[in-house]
């Protein structure tokens, strides 16, 4: 768990994210912020397709930049939405999340926020043998 001036901070990355938003589809604009075990931060927002299989959510862009810098152990995700309630990532970045272990996920609607992790989004999720 990152503390809560941590949580602002990244919070507010996502936030920033989400106003780059490509979503002239649906018009659901949302962003993520990454924090690394390092420290550092990739943020991430959705960018649509008219193609919709090939569109890119947030989570997994910012997951996408953090791996394509080298890093590889996350903990914390913000994703921001502008409903008012906190909306959870959909099954391809659970899975995709997953993927990475089992970290911080903070999920912000307008005013409220919701603390889980990757492996409770995703209860018995497929994981690789190591």
């Amino acid at each position: 768990m990152i503390d809560r001036l941590e949580e602002k901070a990244l919070i507010q990355k996502a936030i920033e994210a989400k106003e780059r938003s490509y979503s002239p589809y649906s018009k659901f604009p949302v962003g993520a912020a990454l924090l690394t075990k390092e420290g550092r931060v990739f943020v991430g927002t959705n960018v649509e397709n008219s193609s919709y299989g090939l569109s890119m959510c947030a989570e997994r862009s910012a997951i996408v930049s953090a791996v394509s810098n080298g890093y590889r152990k996350f903990r914390s995700i913000a994703i921001v939405s502008d409903r008012k309630e906190p909306t959870s990532p959909c099954g391809a970045c659970r899975q995709f999340m997953v993927e990475f272990g089992n970290f911080e996920v903070i999920l912000v609607g307008e005013g409220n926020i919701k603390r889980t992790t990757t492996f409770e989004l995703l209860p018995m999720h497929f994981e690789m043998e190591k």
